[in-house]
């Protein structure tokens, strides 16, 4: 017997739908307001939006720091490995960059200096972003090869699709940015959320036996995947928070909040649309 006891059996498919569905539609609104107003899904990080990283090794304060860098475009600061600080500047002048340079260099002389300019920087969005278009496009392919039905193959596509778009409108929501980072670990999601979804129609559309017995056996091997990734997540998400490692953290953190996602659109979407399916005649 499993841990949870999963049985949808009582609800009919369009139940099993309103919470995931209304989510959806919320993250939608989200995700559309963010893209009238920075272009993007979610808001870009410095890798794609351009300016300035600088890593120091200071005492000094937030508030301090704020202080000596008033004059310049300060977006984040931002604690760094060592108890030093990582401060992030927004796109500059070159006359500003060369004199926040010599401020730097002068008060912090061992600090590090990184710059990406506003073009490279969008640049590499445009990469990011058709990067994103084409896996998912690539992955709702072989889906639909691999099922040769239209409504598992859907099923499994919007489940993928709803994972990305939810995950998207948290990540706006807590302050998340995109970068080359979470851009990776929003492609990992694709895959992940597909093999999830592959699980559960494969147990319900290839298996003799009842629906709900087959629906309760795919959660219980579900779940069991779910539970140890999301084990495995957690703790890289303490140990770079302990370590102060800011990339690893946002990956972790962009990991977890698919995960929880993908536990709703899979067990609730793509299950109701199973069941629809089944009960209509489809499967064996």
């Amino acid at each position: 017997m499993g841990l949870i006891n999963y049985n949808i059996e009582k609800y009919t498919p369009k139940q099993l739908v309103i919470i995931p569905l209304t989510l959806l539609v919320i993250s939608l609104i989200l995700v559309s307001l963010n893209i009238a107003s920075t272009g993007m899904p979610v808001k870009p990080g410095i890798d794609f939006s351009g300016g300035t990283a600088v890593t120091l090794a200071t005492t000094d304060t937030t508030d301090q720091l704020k202080i000596t860098f008033a004059a310049y475009p300060l977006t984040d600061i931002s604690q760094g490995v060592n108890d030093g600080k990582f401060l992030k500047f927004g796109p500059m002048s070159d006359t500003q960059f060369r004199s926040l340079s010599e401020l730097i260099s002068q008060k912090y002389p061992d600090a590090k200096i990184d710059q990406i300019g506003e073009s490279f920087g969008k640049t590499l969005q445009q990469q990011a972003v058709l990067a994103l278009i084409f896996s998912f496009i690539g992955m709702a392919i072989v889906i639909f090869l691999s099922f040769r039905t239209f409504v598992p193959s859907v099923a499994v596509v919007v489940s993928a699709f709803a994972d990305m778009v939810m995950t998207a409108a948290t990540m706006n929501i807590i302050g998340i940015p995109l970068t080359l980072g979470t851009t990776a670990a929003l492609l990992m999601l694709i895959g992940y959320s597909v093999d999830s979804d592959i699980l559960l129609t494969n147990r319900v559309l290839k298996r003799q036996g009842k629906l709900a017995d087959k629906l309760k056996g795919a959660f219980d091997t579900g779940i069991i995947m779910t539970t140890t990734t999301f084990a495995a997540i957690t703790a890289m998400l303490i140990v770079s928070w302990i370590g102060s490692v800011q990339i690893l953290m946002e990956i972790s953190a962009v990991l977890l909040i698919g995960l929880v996602f993908d536990v709703l659109n899979t067990w609730l979407t793509n299950a109701a649309l199973i069941k629809w399916y089944v009960q209509k005649g489809g499967g064996k």
